[in-house]
C-alpha cells in the first residue's frame, strides 16, 4: 500500500516538473536578444516619453515636460529578479500584466494599460538597448526575517 502511494507521489511530481518545462510552440524557452546598451536605453527611455509616466528609482533621468495620468516606478530593490522577459513583455505588450486594484483612471475604459504601444515605431534595436537600460535599474535584496526562539 505504501509503495503504490510513493509510486503515484513520484508520478505527479514527475509530471508536474514537465508540465512546468514546457516545450511547446508557445514556449519562451530559448528566447534571447543580444545584448544591449544600456547609456542608448537611457537616453531612449527620454526620447520615447517614459519618464511621462514612470519615474526610474536612484537614477538622475531628465524630467519630463509633462506628466502623464499616472507615475509608475520602476526599478530599485526588489525581493524578486525582474526578468529579461518580464521587461520584453511589459514594453511590447504592456497590458499583458495590469495590476488587477488599479484605479479606474490607471488604464484604459476597456481594461487596457494606458501606455503607448511601440511595436511598429519601436526597432529592435531600441527595445534590446530600453530593455539593458531597465533591467540595469533593479537590484535583487534578500529580505531581512526577525527569528524567534521560542524556550518549550
Amino acid at each position: 500500500m505504501l509503495n503504490s502511494w510513493v509510486n503515484k507521489t513520484v508520478l505527479l511530481i514527475c509530471a508536474s516538473l514537465i508540465i512546468g518545462c514546457d516545450t511547446g510552440p508557445e514556449s519562451a524557452r530559448g528566447f534571447r536578444l543580444p545584448d544591449g546598451d544600456a547609456a542608448t536605453g537611457q537616453v531612449l527611455f527620454v526620447e520615447l516619453g517614459c519618464n511621462t509616466c514612470h519615474s526610474i528609482s536612484g537614477t538622475e533621468v531628465e524630467p519630463p515636460e509633462r506628466t502623464g495620468p499616472v507615475m509608475i516606478p520602476l526599478g530599485g530593490p526588489m525581493a524578486r529578479v525582474k526578468t529579461y522577459g518580464e521587461l520584453v513583455s511589459s514594453i511590447i505588450n504592456p497590458s499583458h500584466k495590469l495590476i488587477s486594484n488599479w484605479e479606474e483612471d490607471a488604464v484604459s475604459r476597456d481594461g487596457e494599460s494606458l501606455m503607448t504601444v511601440y511595436n511598429e515605431t519601436l526597432t529592435v534595436q531600441q527595445l534590446i538597448d530600453l530593455v539593458a537600460f531597465l533591467q540595469a535599474q533593479y537590484a535583487v535584496i534578500i529580505p531581512q526575517y526577525s527569528y524567534y526562539s521560542y524556550k518549550y
